[in-house]
């Protein structure tokens, strides 16, 4: 799939892949918007505002409050590319909130996914 179609992706068609994904593991929606909002530095309203809104990842990423000065610390392989390598801003930081969930999902306790 090119950037550019995954950029003009609806945030609110996948948001609700991450949350099964995570509670398919037993995690919560909470826990998903929680990595989510540490990730971006929206407010869980500000995230229900950009749901609610039908943002794609390109706008949901570019109207973000604050990006998580410690973001450069997520590193590990996500779909078989690895997220500190990606060129695309953008693109990495897809990546990167793939790569929280997944973590999630797997298992890792909230206080290490938050770096």
């Amino acid at each position: 799939m090119s950037n550019a179609r995954v950029f003009a992706m609806k945030f609110s068609k996948v948001y609700p892949l991450y949350v099964q994904k995570a509670e398919r593991k037993n995690r919560t929606r909470e826990e998903v918007d929680q990595v989510i909002c540490w990730l971006t530095g929206y407010s869980p309203a500000g995230l229900q505002e950009q749901i609610d809104k039908d943002s794609d990842f390109a706008v949901f990423f570019a109207e973000a409050p604050a990006l998580h000065p410690n973001r450069a610390l997520i590193k590990g392989v996500v779909c078989g590319v690895r997220v500190e390598d990606v060129d695309d801003p953008l693109m990495q930081k897809i990546r990167y909130l793939d790569k929280l969930v997944d973590e999630l999902a797997k298992g890792k306790a909230l206080e290490k996914i938050l770096r």
